[in-house]
């Protein structure tokens, strides 16, 4: 594939995943680290490790707009935050330390268990 090629399969991504983070709260994750590993070839730890550089940038955007319509609750985004903050360190610094089989699985059930329960609500 050649470098324009790349460059355009790179934006269309990213444009979907603002999209669904910018309509849904989500989409980081949940569209980024399959498109990586599945359209681009990464592997798993480095799908997840850019998904979260990825996914910074959009939600500062999408925060400072839903603050602007009034709809971010932020007592409520800075407690969760504080515990995020804790979550992320540990999660990032043992990222290295799960197997990528064992990742791409537990990502992938708690995909579905999220899809089902949102399904069900």
């Amino acid at each position: 594939m050649d470098n324009k090629k790349s460059k355009i399969k790179l934006l269309l991504i990213g444009l979907i995943i603002g999209l669904v983070n910018g309509l849904f709260g989500s989409g980081g994750g949940t569209i980024a680290v399959p498109a990586l590993v599945l359209m681009l070839g990464l592997d798993q730890h480095k799908a997840h490790a850019t998904a979260i550089s990825i996914i910074f940038p959009l939600s500062l955007i999408s925060s400072f707009l839903y603050f602007r319509h009034g709809v971010l609750n932020l007592k409520i985004a800075a407690i969760v935050t504080l515990g995020g903050i804790i979550g992320s360190y540990i999660g990032a610094r043992n990222l290295t330390k799960v197997p990528s089989n064992i990742l791409r699985k537990v990502f992938g059930i708690f995909m579905i268990i999220a899809a089902i329960r949102m399904v069900m609500i």
